[in-house]
């Protein structure tokens, strides 16, 4: 299988499970696209182009042609240096590996990571919240986060699979939209009555079950294991935590329950403050639970998958 093929399997699984319509995902490719044509031709060499028919700025190929030959790849929820060691040593060995998949973005992928959460505007919205004051939230949060990303080494990763001849590929918004929309059908479909059945409910999921077992399992930090959970949202999307002032605008729309991959002590505390309850499902195992949605249908065509870093793979493509 192409890395290309790899590439456009996993931003068209991103856009089925978007939390944003159809419209919405055709509006962002066509700013993208006005935005690339004002430019002057000496600015062009600076715009990503790949923002013309992929709308998750964190999902990219890093290293490699995208005409190559995938016959094996190693995936993992972290894919720094470290692994990428231990893949050559596994090549070594025998191993096939020609690309390292990582889930949380490296290179360009993380230098625009804030680029992606504009899209929690939409998750909000369509819970009840006004999509004048949810862009108005989540754009400075955003900022914050650029400015925080800007002094990392963002290509050290990257240039260590190159030096050692692999293809790099990050897979972080698909891979979450992708777990967002599986756990909220497995919600909608248990229909748990209170926080305690419902992080029972989260361990029927092969991933989050494998996590309690390692003791890092689901889990309530605000609200009673006996409370019943009202109105759930899943928050497992929008490339990483946005601000706490969203949750007055979710509790007052009528939310009783989020349930996210991770919350700071800061939003917990301003959870208690509103009596809204958060239950984290957990970070590696939802971000598990995602990458495997969409190895699915790269397994499927055949290539090789070898899993560190976090990642249990569970298919569910028999």
């Amino acid at each position: 299988m192409k890395l290309g093929e790899i590439y456009r399997i996993a931003v068209e699984k991103g856009m089925r499970e978007d939390v944003r319509s159809e419209a919405e995902l055709a509006h962002v490719l066509d700013a993208a696209r006005k935005e690339y044509d004002k430019l002057d031709e000496d600015e062009k060499q600076f715009f990503d182009t790949e923002r013309l028919t992929n709308p998750y700025s964190d999902t990219r190929i890093c290293v490699g042609d995208p005409q190559m030959e995938v016959r094996g790849l190693i995936t993992g929820i972290d894919m720094e240096v470290g692994e990428v060691v231990l893949a050559d040593r596994l090549r070594a060995n025998g191993a096939t590996i020609d690309l390292i998949l990582a889930h949380h973005p490296e290179g360009p992928g993380y230098a625009n990571l804030h680029e992606v959460m504009y899209m929690q505007a939409d998750l909000w919205a369509a819970q009840g919240v006004g999509i004048a004051a949810a862009d108005a939230l989540i754009a400075p949060r955003a900022e914050e986060i650029r400015r925080r990303i800007m002094p990392v080494n963002h290509y050290r990763a990257i240039d260590a699979a190159g030096a050692l001849g692999f293809a790099s590929m990050s897979c972080h918004t698909p891979a979450d939209n992708s777990v967002n929309a599986f756990v909220l059908k497995h919600l909608e479909t248990e229909s748990p009555r209170t926080l305690d059945d419902l992080v029972k409910s989260l361990r029927h999921i092969p991933e989050y079950a494998d996590a309690a077992r390692k003791g890092y399992g689901p889990i309530i930090v605000q609200g009673s294991g006996s409370g019943r959970c009202g109105k759930i949202v899943v928050d497992m999307t929008g490339g990483t935590e946005g601000p706490k002032e969203a949750l007055d605008r979710l509790s007052a729309a009528g939310v009783g329950t989020l349930v996210g991959m991770h919350y700071s002590e800061e939003h917990r505390k301003h959870a208690e403050k509103l009596k809204l309850n958060l239950v984290i499902a957990g970070h590696v195992s939802s971000d598990a639970l995602g990458m495997n949605l969409v190895l699915d249908e790269i397994e499927s065509k055949g290539v090789e998958v070898h899993c560190v870093s976090g990642m249990v793979r569970v298919a569910r493509n028999a």
